[in-house]
């Protein structure tokens, strides 16, 4: 399972989600959708857009782009480009890493809270690991924290079936076996693989094994 957005997709100025191509505020994967980022961005209240930016993006400068946000809308209106947007989100924070448009979060916040991202990634986890059958193995490739965090939370829940407080006398063979084993942990790619494809190297692999059904 491979949760990477779509390269096609991204490199299609038209579709709104570049920070480094000019087009209107979009960011739908189902182009049927009502909801944009310009909805978003031109809407979306102080507080609304902080905990967006914070929870979505980990922008530690959450508060200094939103004012710059909420500014601009007062005495410019309606932000409708993708340019325009990170051009005010250059402006408004400092910027440490040379390598990394400073724009980059923000535009990751969006893209999530638009798609409803990780909320997908929470329905998809049980069903495919339902999906499987004994010694099956799903094996799933993230590409920033807040999904690889889901991930790993998930296994996490899956092996904790120890859940019986501490002192209560109960036998081993009582708890209840976890129906899942670790095959892969945490894999990341190699030097060689980042220099072949630059997409890849936020990429992280982890992979598990479906030993019995849960009971």
């Amino acid at each position: 399972m491979d949760l990477g957005i779509s390269s096609p997709q991204i490199d299609q100025a038209e579709r709104g989600f570049s920070f480094q191509l000019d087009s209107n505020l979009d960011m739908r994967m189902n182009q049927n959708q009502k909801l944009t980022a310009s909805e978003i961005i031109n809407n979306f209240e102080y507080d609304e857009l902080v905990k967006l930016l914070y929870d979505y993006g980990e922008e530690k400068f959450a508060k200094k782009i939103v004012r710059a946000i909420i500014k601009h809308r007062e005495e410019k209106g309606k932000i409708s480009r993708t340019t325009e947007l990170a051009d005010l989100v250059n402006k408004a924070i400092p910027k440490f890493d040379s390598n990394k448009n400073p724009a980059t979060k923000t535009f990751q916040a969006l893209r999530i809270k638009v798609n409803e991202e990780l909320l997908e990634i929470e329905e998809v986890l049980p069903a495919a690991l339902e999906a499987l059958k004994t010694n099956g193995r799903l094996a799933v490739i993230s590409f920033h924290s807040l999904e690889d965090r889901i991930i790993k939370n998930f296994i996490k829940d899956k092996l904790n079936t120890d859940t019986v407080p501490k002192k209560i006398p109960i036998y081993q063979k009582q708890i209840k076996s976890a129906p899942i084993k670790v095959v892969q942990k945490l894999q990341t790619p190699s030097k060689s693989e980042i220099l072949k494809n630059k997409r890849s190297r936020s990429a992280k692999l982890r992979v598990i094994e479906k030993i019995s059904e849960e009971r």
